[in-house]
């Protein structure tokens, strides 16, 4: 059995939070450069150039690249062999989430009630934490602050087995064209398909993890995902909704096991800023 201290952890939680919201991803950025390259429309093309200068702009002032610093996404993945001492686990990553978003001038977002007083935290707690229990002694952690106006996007659909392949193409498609500018273009559309209704959604969240560019393993899912981003892409939203080619950065799919019954059909999106960090203890 391998000791984590807690206090590493909210150390770790607390780093992450601040580059994610501060440093965008290298796949993310070089995706972003290229699509200007290729980008058709003036305006399309000129929102990705100044996209990608609040990009060099955020991470030479250490300031955030969005308003909305999001909700605390966190995933821990906890090996069977490694345990955590010193305090408790929950405690130790809404600690380093507050942290961050205190002492880096982070906006906090999150308010109690939601369907009534709605009154602010003030720190951006409680983090929302999946945990999984995985082989080996480690915790890998990685954060995503999460924003509202794509997470606001989000679709879950009761397919039957009947819609078929043809309905879940169907279906995203709709999602990201209802959306139209409201998650901030171009995204990363994260989908999930199979599995309960929760393991659907939870399945499109991960899948907005995955880098851009990097397919699904399995060569039908590969091919699912590219034939999503090129319907996606001729929809003409374009950056920020300003028209052209470049709706979508990246169609990054997820499947389990389902039902003999069901189908269920998740989608997820991320604003072009597609904020997130992994560390491993």
């Amino acid at each position: 059995m391998r000791d984590i201290e807690a206090r590493a952890v909210t150390e770790t939680v607390a780093r992450l939070f601040l580059e994610a919201n501060y440093h965008l991803t290298g796949d993310v950025l070089t995706a972003l450069k290229n699509a200007e390259k290729t980008e058709v429309s003036p305006a399309g093309k000129e929102v990705l150039r100044q996209i990608i200068r609040n990009a060099d702009i955020a991470a030479e002032g250490q300031i955030p690249l969005c308003q909305d610093c999001g909700a605390a996404v966190v995933f821990l993945e906890m090996g069977q062999d490694a345990h955590v001492v010193g305090g408790d686990l929950t405690a130790a990553v809404n600690e380093g989430v507050r942290q961050a978003y205190d002492k880096g001038y982070l906006r906090k977002s999150m308010v109690t009630q939601p369907f009534s007083n709605r009154i602010n935290t003030n720190d951006n707690t409680p983090a929302i934490i999946y945990e999984e229990i995985v082989a080996g002694d480690k915790l890998k952690i990685t954060v995503v602050p999460k924003g509202g106006g794509a997470e606001n996007m989000s679709r879950l659909i009761m397919l039957t087995p009947l819609a078929g392949r043809q309905g879940i193409i169907d279906n995203v498609l709709k999602t990201v064209d209802e959306a139209g500018s409201n998650p901030c273009p171009p995204v990363i559309v994260g989908v999930g398909i199979g599995g309960t209704a929760e393991k659907a959604m939870l399945l499109a969240k991960k899948a907005l993890l995955r880098k851009v560019g990097e397919h699904n393993a399995d060569p039908k899912v590969a091919e699912l995902e590219k034939e999503l981003l090129q319907k996606i892409n001729a929809l003409g939203i374009g950056p920020m909704g300003y028209g052209g080619r470049t709706t979508a950065l990246a169609v990054n799919v997820e499947v389990f096991p389902a039902h003999i019954a069901g189908m269920p059909l998740a989608v997820n999106l991320n604003c072009h800023s597609s904020r997130h960090k992994e560390a491993i203890l």
